[in-house]
């Protein structure tokens, strides 16, 4: 373990040890990846992962970045004494821990009871969001033993106003224990090149093109979204993003059985500035509880949105957007939003630009580096081992 606690003048990188149920392509992975990259050599990276068959090894990481993925102690599953007592020892020979999810929670259980017995480093634990068996309401067991492993946390980070409410009256956190940190992007990335880049397997025709991101099997609001598609099937183009490509056969079973045959499927990729650009509007049914990074994306790439009234959606959009916020399980008010911007493509323009404006403000990822390394320098002892 390097210099630095309580401090002290700091020698080498700071050697911080991650935790996570799963490592893949998702928001969060992306944000991890986004924040190696900005710390570069001054921070080594463990990254203990509960389940391996989710390849964690695909990373859009800068080279010589210092990062090794260990295979023990077992992270997830029942929280036996042993599994604790080792995942404790793992903790000894780090600066710092991150905890992210559900799925790292064992690990923020062994930090609290052990963390003085072991002298153990500063635990933060991260959440982004909820499978959807805890979308609308928290399973009470699972909750009991979050408020339990998370009183002794330095800190938890969420990305949105609900969590940071959900932390504070389900788990008991103090207010300032909980840091409310949005998920960031490169913002400049998504206006710059060509103004309409081509997306795979979609030749033009007229048609405007709605373009819509789900992640692997999870389709909620998809059904609304092509049945609104399907009655303005004369004016508008569907294209679905699989952000995870685990989908596509879900996806392509939901839509079929909607009559659709012209939806163009998308698979995933590390930059999805490539096809934002494309989207005369965008689309998108959130998931209860969760900041989606898809919906910052889109502003940042001019498009009107309209959007599922779910989580911090309505509050993410440009104000003057936020009359095209509406319930997805509507399909109704989904198509009479969708054919207000069809008929007007001077508000489409203008709220494509009130959107980028306030993703530039709001979300861009320098905003997100310097509040990271505030709080995680802050956390060792060191405010310039991250800065």
């Amino acid at each position: 373990m390097s210099a630095g606690a309580g401090g002290s003048e700091r020698s080498g990188p700071l050697y911080v040890l991650q935790l996570h149920g799963t490592f893949g392509s998702g928001d969060k992975e992306a944000r991890v990846i986004r924040l190696m990259n900005h710390w570069g050599s001054r921070v080594s990276h463990d990254i203990l992962v509960g389940d391996r068959t989710v390849d964690g090894t695909r990373m859009d990481a800068e080279p010589g970045l210092s990062v090794r993925f260990l295979d023990e102690p077992v992270l997830r599953g029942r929280p036996t004494s042993s599994k604790l007592l080792a995942l404790g020892r793992l903790m000894q020979h780090y600066d710092l821990i991150l905890s992210f999810g559900w799925g790292a929670i064992n690990g923020a259980m062994a930090h609290r009871l052990l963390r003085r017995v072991e002298q153990l480093p500063p635990l933060i634990h991260h959440e982004d969001g909820f499978a959807a068996d805890e979308a609308i309401a928290r399973n009470s067991t699972r909750n009991l033993y979050r408020r339990i492993a998370l009183a002794g946390v330095h800190a938890l980070v969420v990305p949105s106003n609900r969590l940071a409410h959900i932390a504070q009256q389900e788990w008991h956190l103090k207010a300032e224990r909980v840091h409310q940190i949005p998920n960031g992007i490169d913002v400049a990335a998504y206006a710059a090149g060509p103004s309409r880049p081509a997306i795979p397997g979609l030749a033009a025709d007229g048609r405007l093109i709605v373009g819509t991101i789900v992640e692997g099997r999870r389709v909620a609001g998809l059904r609304a979204l092509v049945q609104a598609v399907a009655s303005l099937q004369d004016q508008l183009r569907l294209v679905v993003v699989d952000r995870e490509g685990a989908g596509n056969e879900t996806i392509r079973t939901e839509i079929a059985s909607l009559g659709m045959d012209d939806v163009v499927i998308i698979g995933p990729s590390l930059h999805p500035q490539a096809y934002m650009r494309a989207f005369d509007v965008f689309a998108f049914a959130s998931e209860a509880g969760k900041f989606p990074v898809a919906l910052v994306e889109a502003m940042a790439a001019g498009c009107p949105v309209v959007a599922a009234d779910l989580g911090d959606v309505s509050a993410m959009v440009a104000p003057g957007n936020r009359r095209f916020v509406v319930p997805f399980d509507d399909p109704a008010r989904v198509r009479a939003a969708l054919e207000t911007l069809v008929v007007d493509p001077d508000l489409r323009a203008q709220l494509g630009e009130l959107n980028r404006a306030r993703a530039r403000q709001c979300f861009d990822e320098s905003v997100m580096f310097q509040l990271y390394d505030r709080l995680y320098g802050a956390a060792v002892g060191d405010t310039l081992a991250l800065v």
